[in-house]
Parts: structure tokens; C-alpha cells; sequence
């Protein structure tokens, strides 16, 4: 009886068994009819990354800055009386651009005239003395020469007239000093008109009417605005790429990615000892869009390279992050960042994250590929 009611028992957990395992079977069926097909993309072009030959250049850059540039400063001491430009103005050479008060200067110029005239009148006594000394000495010239005066009377005549002649050489040697110190006196009044050294615009006033000019402190910033150059720093370990007279692309980035060709113009010999670099001045062709101030970067060529590069079209931007649809052997795209090099002619060089052969989606755009499965017509 016992035994038969155990086998009973038995029966009915494994019926249940059964019973479970077929209710999970259908289950998973219903699963995976539930879930759907993905859906394979046929308007998606792809491209094959290879390594190609580029050329190999080192890129520096600097800041353009205008070939010929001065800072004005007053070389006297006075109150400005009169500023003539505002920045922007063009200027031409010899121009007045300030005036400084020049009382000081033209009472000096006075006093210099003055004693000028003074020294002229003493010359033309000096002249009179000697020349009345002169005559007296060729009158007892003749009566010595006759025994008709003493030695004594002959001596004193000629140490007059010696006396006479050293007065006007004094009375000439003032006259000298008299004319210089009034050339001094013009030139101070000069002074107090600060004028245009060359052709140029006003990049800056830093003076107002008013204010105190003195040696040495600037007032104008002027520089002629037809001719550039960009001053490139180019690392220690690069300057041997460099040479004297080379033609080199520049882009300035204000006015996008266009490309101008510059002339390398000047190495500066000594390198900076802080951050080990040497300023490359280039020549930068006219073009009225260029003003000083501007970023720029110059490429010296090294010879080629292998390199991975992909068109801009193909890149995706995450915040600071670059990336690329890669399509793999199952042709599911997946997104994978990249870090980028040098950027040229539209298309930029891929450092690492992409291998040689490997499929990338070429144009993307704003659509999310992530999984979805690329047909490859």
C-alpha cells in the first residue's frame, strides 16, 4: 500500500516536470517570435581606410605681425597740447600727429638767438682790435727795421697784436658755440611736433590732450598696412626643416581654410631658452583682409610618410571626441573614436582607432548607425 501510494507521488512531479519544462519551451517560442528582424540599411556608402603616401611636413605656428611698426614717444618733456590722429587714421610720412607745448623750448631757442647775435658783435670788435694791432705792428716793422724804435717799444706792439689775434679767435670760437646751441634750441622746438616716421595706420593712441609727455613713453602705434609676415615658433628638434627663402602654405584662420603661400623671410638665430624654440618670420603675400594680430600656421615639408587618411564628411563629433562608423565582417556598424593628426586638403589623418582595411561608413551625417546592419550592394 505504502509503495504504491510513493510511486504515485513520483508520478505526479514528474508529470509536473513535463509540465513546466513544455510551458517554458513555449515561452522562449513566443520570445523569439516577438522579436523582430533588424532592419538592413541599403542607402549607407561605404569606404575602405588604407594607408596612402602623404606628405610628411611640420606645422608651426604664431601670430602675423606687420613688417614695419614703430611706437612714438616724446623726446622732451612738456603738456600735450594737440592730438591730430584717432586709431585707424592713415598717416602719411612727415605728418604732425601731436604738438606738445613749446614755451620752454622757444624761450631756449630765444636765449640761443640772442646770444648768438651777441657773439657776431664781439667777432667784429675782436676783427677792429686786431686789425688796428696789425697795422701798428707793420708800422714799427719798418722803423725797427730803421733802428727808429727801441726792442722794448717793437715787443709791446707784437705782444698786442698776438693779444689781438688770440680775442678773435676766442670771439669766433663763442660764435661756434652760439650757432650750435641755437641749432640745439630749433631742434628741441622740432621736438615738440611728434611726426610720422613712414606711410602708415594708427593702431593705437595712447595719449590724450592734456597729459604729461615725457622721453621715452609711448604715444602713437603706427605700421604700414600693406606689408605682413607671420612669426612662426618652430621647435628646436624642427628648425633643421626650416631654410632661408623657402615657400611655405600658410593658413591664417580668419580667413578660413584657404590656403596662402608665404616666403620664409628671417630665422632668428637664438632660441628661446624657456620654451626652446626659434622665431621663423614669413613673408605673407598683400591681401587687405590680413591685420596684425591674427593666428596663424605655417607647414614646412619633410619629405612623405604612410599615413590612414579619411575624408571630414566621414567624422562624427562628440563633444571633444572624434569618431567613425566601422562596419564589421557581420556588416553591423558600431561607433568607434578616433584621434586625429594633421588635417589636409579636406581630409584628416587618423593616429590611432582605425586599422588598414577596415570598412567606415562615409557620410553619416546626423543618423544614428550604432547596431543597425549595413547592406552591401
Amino acid at each position: 500500500m505504502i509503495q504504491n501510494s510513493m510511486r504515485v507521488a513520483q508520478l505526479l512531479l514528474l508529470s509536473s516536470a513535463v509540465t513546466c519544462l513544455t510551458g517554458l519551451s513555449a515561452c522562449n517560442n513566443e520570445k523569439q517570435r516577438a522579436t523582430p528582424t533588424p532592419e538592413i540599411l541599403y542607402d549607407v556608402t561605404l569606404l575602405t581606410a588604407q594607408k596612402t603616401t602623404t606628405p610628411d611636413y611640420s606645422e608651426a605656428t604664431g601670430t602675423v605681425r606687420a613688417v614695419q611698426s614703430a611706437q612714438l614717444s616724446s623726446q622732451v618733456m612738456g603738456t600735450i597740447t594737440r592730438v591730430n590722429v584717432r586709431e585707424g587714421d592713415q598717416v602719411r610720412r612727415g605728418e604732425v600727429l601731436i604738438t606738445i607745448d613749446a614755451a620752454q623750448q622757444l624761450s631756449a631757442y630765444d636765449s640761443a638767438t640772442a646770444g648768438l647775435s651777441a657773439s657776431r658783435q664781439t667777432i667784429a670788435a675782436a676783427d677792429a682790435d686786431y686789425a688796428l694791432a696789425d697795422a701798428t705792428m707793420k708800422r714799427y716793422q719798418v722803423l725797427y727795421d730803421k733802428k727808429s724804435v727801441s726792442p722794448q717799444e717793437y715787443d709791446e706792439v707784437k705782444t698786442r697784436l698776438a693779444a689781438a689775434k688770440a680775442r678773435r679767435d676766442v670771439a669766433a670760437a663763442g660764435r661756434v658755440q652760439a650757432e650750435a646751441a641755437v641749432s640745439g634750441a630749433n631742434t628741441a622746438v622740432g621736438f615738440t611736433r611728434i611726426r610720422a616716421p613712414f606711410d602708415g595706420l594708427v593702431i593705437a593712441k595712447l595719449a590724450d590732450v592734456g597729459a604729461m609727455a615725457a622721453p621715452g613713453v609711448p604715444l602713437l602705434a603706427i605700421e604700414d598696412p600693406t606689408r605682413f609676415r607671420l612669426e612662426a615658433t618652430v621647435d628646436e628638434s624642427q628648425i633643421g626643416a626650416v631654410s632661408l627663402g623657402e615657400i611655405v602654405p600658410v593658413v591664417i584662420d580668419s580667413l578660413g581654410s584657404r590656403t596662402i603661400t608665404g616666403r620664409v623671410a628671417q630665422i632668428v638665430p637664438v632660441a628661446d631658452p624657456a620654451s626652446r624654440t626659434f622665431i621663423v618670420k614669413i613673408d605673407l603675400p598683400a591681401n587687405p583682409q590680413i591685420r596684425s594680430g591674427l593666428f596663424g600656421r605655417a607647414r614646412f615639408a619633410r619629405g612623405e610618410r604612410q599615413a590612414i587618411l579619411i575624408p571630414q564628411n566621414a567624422l562624427l563629433h562628440r563633444g571633444q571626441l572624434d569618431g567613425v562608423y566601422v562596419v564589421g565582417i557581420d556588416n553591423v556598424a558600431s561607433l568607434r573614436y578616433v584621434t586625429l593628426g594633421k588635417l589636409s586638403a579636406n581630409q584628416n589623418e587618423v593616429l590611432s582607432g582605425l586599422e588598414n582595411g577596415e570598412r567606415i561608413v562615409a557620410q553619416p551625417g546626423e543618423r544614428e548607425l550604432s547596431g543597425r546592419q549595413i547592406g552591401v550592394k
